[in-house]
């Protein structure tokens, strides 16, 4: 199931076909495409399974003979595989059982037979006994989680694998699991967390089977940006080697980061609506995408106000290249929300900033905790005394 190096593994290109087939802002005349990539992909792989699930649901039409063929070659594939166990646990050695368990397994995940591929896999790491070599089991097992989109799946594949790597295993897989841990929190609304997989992963990707590095690279910067204050951001993102050689490649990209940082708002506000498109058509960001359209505007809003202790509304909206009336609405559900911290003069049509004071902040949290915990223990004292 793992791709070659530089290769995305082929069902993960498929999920995301299947992703945009029903995507409603998928043009008509693509849908025809990718209905016709997704049928080759599941004849050629015998993927019985999805396809019952895609006939049931209109996307592909209803095909019994072929539906019978990809039964019977399951069926002869799947006793050509016990066959080759039964061998190998006859007349070869342990490694060799293991490999004949490993080959079914792989067989069962590229028909897209989930429980089965996962029962097998559990067969094979009772077979296996080097600490790398079930790491692999566990890879595979994340690939299936992430095609299904099965989070707990994930995350308990993801404990396991940190679990292992307690006992020991090599660099290589500890840094292609920080890219799967990456991709889980990102697909989990856990930016910061993604942010800094992702970046301590940038020197070292090699887990190309999940995604081409120009999309690592994508996922990279859009966590960065609302993840990291903006000295952080200029040294780990907007400088790094490993981002400049990449980053022109991809449309829109380089403009919403540096201007960003260069404080270009007009610019980052076009560069921000030609991305809005690839988001919402990636199946892990799309689900997300109000929100971090939110956390974005929140981020450059703040970064602009934080110059000043007040401004025109008319400067800011000339600023950004929209009118004064869209600056006052998105500002005034920003400072609504409590993710600006600055008010608005209508009458003057001055917007004045209130930046929070870090120590008054503390001593008011602190406060709070001091009565929440003499509360607790004055309800503690009234049930000692009975």
């Amino acid at each position: 199931m793992e791709g070659e190096e530089g290769s995305q593994q082929p069902q993960l290109v498929l999920a995301h076909k299947l992703f945009l087939l029903t995507h409603p802002d998928v043009e008509d005349i693509d849908k025809v495409r990718l209905r016709d990539e997704v049928y080759a992909a599941v004849k050629a792989d015998d993927m019985v399974f999805l396809y019952d699930s895609l006939a049931v649901a209109s996307v592909l039409e209803v095909d019994e003979t072929l539906l019978d063929s990809m039964r019977k070659r399951i069926e002869e594939e799947i006793k050509k595989l016990d066959d080759k166990i039964a061998d190998a646990e006859e007349n070869l050695g342990e490694s060799e059982v293991r490999e004949a368990h490993l080959a079914k397994s792989l067989y069962f995940i590229r028909i897209g037979d989930k429980e089965k591929a996962l029962e097998q896999l559990k067969v094979t790491e009772s077979k296996t006994v080097a600490v790398g070599q079930k790491m692999d089991l566990v890879f595979y097992t994340l690939q299936i989680g992430f095609f299904h989109m099965d989070f707990d799946l994930i995350s308990r594949s993801l404990d396991k694998a940190k679990n292992l790597f307690e006992e020991g295993g090599d660099w290589e897989r500890k840094n292609r699991l920080k890219v799967y841990d990456g991709l889980y929190c990102m697909s989990t609304r856990n930016f910061k967390r993604a942010a800094n997989l992702f970046l301590d992963s940038i020197s070292t990707f090699t887990t190309y089977e999940l995604f081409p590095y120009d999309t690592f690279i994508f996922y990279t910067v859009l966590t960065s940006i609302i993840s990291l204050d903006r000295v952080s951001l200029k040294e780990k993102v907007v400088d790094a080697p490993e981002i400049l050689a990449v980053i022109g490649k991809i449309p829109h990209l380089s403009e919403f980061l540096n201007s960003l940082h260069e404080c270009q708002y007009k610019s980052f506000f076009i560069a921000f609506s030609g991305l809005t498109e690839q988001i919402k058509l990636d199946r892990y960001l799309q689900p997300h995408f109000r929100y971090y359209m939110r956390e974005v505007r929140t981020v450059v809003y703040s970064q602009f106000l934080e110059s000043y202790k007040s401004v025109t509304m008319e400067a800011m909206a000339s600023a950004f290249g929209v009118s004064v009336d869209f600056i006052d609405l998105e500002l005034s559900r920003f400072i609504a929300a409590g993710k600006l911290h600055c008010k608005i003069d209508k009458v003057a049509g001055v917007l004045e900033t209130n930046r929070p004071d870090a120590k008054n902040a503390l001593y008011q949290a602190t406060i709070k905790q001091g009565d929440f915990l003499l509360n607790r223990i004055q309800k503690l004292s009234r049930v000692i005394d009975l």
